[in-house]
């Protein structure tokens, strides 16, 4: 039997409820579920709408329910079609005329929506710890690495020698970033739609704001009718949780490019790398691929949720089961993201004399050459000039650039200095550069945003 039986002759087509059922997904949702019902239960008690007696029978009904479900021994029917029909149903089996009252005042449209809203709150929180648990790795290998260093690239081209530290907080603080808007979508979203009803609101003494700080939102909601037909919350969501993927999927881009043999400056361990079925040389850094290759992933989910909702008039349609699936799958591929991806950075073995004879290349200070030209009172422009004459001139075979160097009468022996092994590096001084002082201090910063978000995602 359907929840809207009695306005039908016949029961519904098989062929329909094969394309409508939601069960097989939104199971996930039993736990948020319940915990909306309860609420509502209580603030029907307030309203007078259920006794004492009728409350308690439901209340336990519930309670047994959320049993059998942890049990695994909950029997679905065929007329379910999804986790909430199923635990009506159910409640009614157990407390009778009781539990018929169950859905007094409520739809599932505002049920539906305060159901994800509780599950996207929770959820959200815990990938935003999963964050932090990769920041804090990123730290910690930056710490370990002292003032080692490696060539920065752009157009992965050879630029300037950074710090290996340098490096890893980048993508620390491209994280924080994430963080922020994790937690930024999750205090958006955190208005309980619970009274809104189908669309309308309700007849009855219902008190949505009692109900939404019963079940911890921050508030209830204004309008009803944007109430249940509201998802920018899961596309913001689900923009939060692909921009995360994005971020893996350029940290994953760099440790395969580290550990291919033309470049070994990292090396994979075996507990996070894979084999070949055919060629048994290879060390496959699959975790670091799939963060790439899941990135298409998120961003389709979004896209798709967007493309859904672009056209929907008010208020609710069934267009919008379509916003759970995607939601639940990208907070899954992100979670298992993190975590190989944080196990992954953790165990790399850098190579340092590799990193280091690529960084030193003569090459790579060609802008500190030009510098010091600038330094003496030459405009910027023209010691660019100079200095690309010269590297052309080496890279053309005419000699090497540090005799050439030497003998440039703008520059001479004393600038020989500026192309020493390290000497690149230490010159990078300005804050937020990539030299050891600016990133000591860098480090700094980084640890008190770390305390900082720590602490903002234990207060949420």
């Amino acid at each position: 039997m359907t929840l809207w039986h009695g306005r039908f002759e016949g029961g519904p087509a098989e062929e329909l409820l094969a394309y409508t059922v939601s069960l097989p997904f939104d199971r996930r949702l039993a736990a948020d579920d319940l915990v909306g019902s309860r609420a509502h239960v209580r603030g029907l008690v307030r309203a007078g709408i259920l006794d004492g007696d009728e409350a308690a029978a439901v209340l336990g009904a519930l309670d047994r329910v959320e049993d059998e479900l942890a049990q695994g021994s909950f029997t679905f029917v065929a007329s379910d079609e999804d986790i909430h029909t199923a635990v009506e149903r159910r409640v009614t089996e157990l407390a009778g005329p009781a539990g018929a009252k169950l859905h007094t005042g409520r739809s599932r449209n505002d049920q539906v929506a305060t159901d994800l809203r509780l599950f996207a709150k929770r959820e959200l929180a815990l990938v935003a710890g999963r964050v932090l648990d990769l920041q804090r790795t990123l730290l910690a290998r930056a710490e370990a690495a002292g003032d080692e260093y490696l060539p920065g690239y752009t157009h992965l081209q050879r630029a300037q020698p950074v710090t290996l530290a340098h490096h890893l907080l980048a993508h620390g603080w491209a994280l924080a970033r994430d963080v922020d808007r994790l937690l930024d979508a999750r205090r958006r979203l955190d208005v309980s739609p619970l009274g809104a009803g189908a669309l309308a609101g309700s007849s009855l003494p219902l008190d949505p704001a009692g109900v939404a700080l019963d079940l911890g939102f921050e508030r209830a909601f204004d309008n009803s009718l944007d109430a249940v037909s509201d998802r920018d919350f899961v596309a913001e969501s689900l923009f939060a949780l692909a921009l995360v993927g994005l971020h893996l999927s350029r940290l994953g881009e760099e440790v395969v490019l580290w550990t291919s043999e033309e470049f070994g400056f990292a090396r994979l361990d075996d507990a996070y790398a894979t084999g070949s079925s055919m060629l048994p040389q290879k060390k496959n850094p699959d975790i670091a691929e799939l963060a790439r290759g899941k990135a298409g992933r998120l961003v389709g989910n979004l896209t798709g949720l967007l493309v859904t909702l672009k056209g929907l008039p008010l208020a609710y349609n069934r267009d919008l089961q379509e916003d759970k699936e995607p939601l639940f799958d990208s907070l899954e591929q992100v979670s298992l993201g993190l975590a190989a991806v944080e196990g992954l950075v953790a165990t790399l073995t850098w190579d340092h004399e590799r990193m280091r004879a690529a960084a030193d290349s003569p090459t790579t200070a060609a802008t500190d050459l030009a510098e010091l030209l600038v330094r003496g009172g030459m405009p910027f422009r023209d010691a660019h000039a100079v200095v690309g004459g010269l590297v052309r001139e080496s890279l053309d075979g005419g000699a090497a650039l540090s005799d050439l160097v030497a003998a440039h009468p703008d520059l001479g022996p004393d600038a020989l200095a500026l192309l020493a092994p390290g000497a690149a590096t230490a010159n990078r001084t300005t804050p937020g550069g990539a030299g050891p002082a600016p990133v000591a201090r860098q480090l700094d910063r980084f640890r008190a945003r770390l305390d900082a978000d720590t602490a903002r995602l234990a207060a949420a």
